[in-house]
């Protein structure tokens, strides 16, 4: 296929002429959208929790033979086919003289990125509304059933939801809505360093204050006693969702990648700045976690909870959980534009609409979508139905993160590696023949088993 075959309009929605100013920006938006809510809290934790070191060179053996590999699909797909996540795998297999259905593999990436996004945004609304609470000092002073009150109270309200949820919608839309360079490079561009100062602030800060040794001790040290099959599972389902494979992102963003840049290199570099972020997010928190007498195992409930009842009772806490909770914004606000993008791009293949109308019609949808998480939070009964025999956001939820996810992620392992033309990925690779052959082992034969024992362990088939 030619260059010119590759290049179309942009004013539709498709990559064009308009791509990432550098390889740079590509890491750094890539970057943006793998860091996330469950990087904050999560990772730290259960590196933690299963052995500390031990579960780290776990973790990226993890990354480099599954999560790497799935990148480096998706992103070369992305980069050939310079279209949606549908049009690109189309476009490929075409030219791979496989079946165009297969595009069905994009179809579905994007629909459960913009499933996960229905949710995702009402709990970084959450991040929003507790931002304002730690800058406001509403947490000074408080216990922990008084925090408690407070998250109850913005739960139990699903107009102060709906409020700092459509301020997230309303942010992503426009940053969205502006395109490549003006829009998506423009924000990750300053955000992304804006996450890093706040990271390294709160850092120092509880290097000072908290309890910085026995972090790093729970954090770091090596204990092998620790390591078990679960363990194993656990760092191989956290490389590859880390990632944001099988979403419809890496797909949309390889698309925009710059002709020349090494899709093996970025690849890299991006799972590494990944971790790191989530490595200094542990080494922000636990250390207040540990001098305030926390419980360090308590997830989601650590931030929205056990956090503000110390940031209430330390010095400068007004400030430091104001930044705190600004910078779990900042997360999340990365995360939402990349998990969008794929939609509205589609949406501007299908209709012709440009891509500000197209923004606003799927932002519309994102909104209308949400209020089911609203009021399942809420309580609901319509939202939490007794033939579902869970609320619509559990159900959301799971079917994303248990089915979608992984079969999804299984599909692109297998359709590049054993569909897509062996000259056609070799060249997309930069004609280096040892990491294509390694790429093409790892997708052929390791990604797709690892997966599947992912899936079979998470849907309970398995258990270890």
């Amino acid at each position: 296929m030619s260059d010119a075959t590759l290049s179309f309009d942009a004013k539709v929605g498709r990559a064009g002429t308009e791509q990432w100013s550098s390889r740079m920006v590509y890491v750094l938006a890539m970057t943006g959208s793998a860091v996330g809510l469950g990087n904050i809290w999560r990772f730290p934790y259960i590196m933690g929790e299963h052995g500390g070191g031990a579960f780290v060179l776990v973790y990226l053996l993890c990354i480099g033979l599954i999560g790497l590999p799935v990148l480096m699909s998706e992103a070369l797909v992305g980069k050939f086919g310079r279209r949606s996540p549908a049009k690109s795998v189309a476009a490929i297999a075409q030219a791979s003289g496989s079946n165009r259905g297969w595009s069905v593999v994009g179809t579905t990436g994007s629909i459960a990125g913009f499933l996960i996004l229905s949710f995702y945004v009402v709990i970084a609304g959450w991040a929003v509304a507790y931002t304002w609470f730690g800058f406001s000092g509403q947490f000074t002073g408080k216990d922990a059933e008084q925090i408690g009150e407070l998250f109850g109270g913005l739960l139990a309200s699903p107009s102060s939801l709906m409020v700092v949820s459509l301020v997230m919608i309303a942010g992503i839309t426009f940053v969205v809505s502006r395109g490549i360079r003006a829009g998506l490079e423009a924000a990750v561009s300053k955000m992304m360093p804006l996450l890093f100062v706040l990271l390294s602030v709160l850092v120092v800060y509880a290097a000072v204050t908290g309890e910085f040794g026995q972090a790093v001790q729970f954090m770091f040290a090596p204990d092998f006693s620790k390591l078990t099959w679960t363990s194993v599972l656990v760092a191989l389902g956290h490389s590859f969702f880390t990632l944001s494979l099988a979403s419809g992102i890496v797909i949309m963003y390889g698309a925009y990648l710059p002709e020349g840049t090494s899709i093996a290199r970025t690849s890299v570099q991006i799972a590494l700045l990944d971790t790191v972020v989530a490595l200094l997010a542990g080494l922000a928190i636990f250390p207040i976690v540990f001098a305030n007498g926390l419980e360090p195992g308590a997830g989601p409930g650590l931030l929205f909870h056990s956090l503000p009842i110390a940031f209430g009772s330390m010095p400068m806490g007004q400030i430091v959980g104001g930044l705190f909770f600004l910078m779990v914004v900042v997360a999340a606000f990365t995360s939402g534009i990349s998990l969008i993008e794929s939609t509205v791009v589609r949406f501007c293949e299908i209709t012709g609409l440009s891509r500000i109308n197209s923004a606003m019609i799927v932002a519309t949808t994102l909104g209308l979508m949400s209020l089911l998480t609203v009021y399942s939070f809420a309580g609901a009964d319509w939202a939490s139905p007794e033939w579902l025999g869970m609320s619509y956001f559990d159900a959301i939820d799971q079917l994303t993160e248990k089915v979608m996810l992984p079969l999804g992620g299984l599909a692109i392992a297998v359709f590049t590696g054993w569909f897509v033309s062996r000259e056609i990925s070799l060249k997309l690779l930069n004609g280096n023949a040892l990491i294509h052959a390694l790429w093409l082992f790892c997708v052929q034969f390791l990604a797709p088993a690892a997966i599947v024992v992912v899936f079979l362990q998470s849907v309970g088939v398995l258990r270890f």
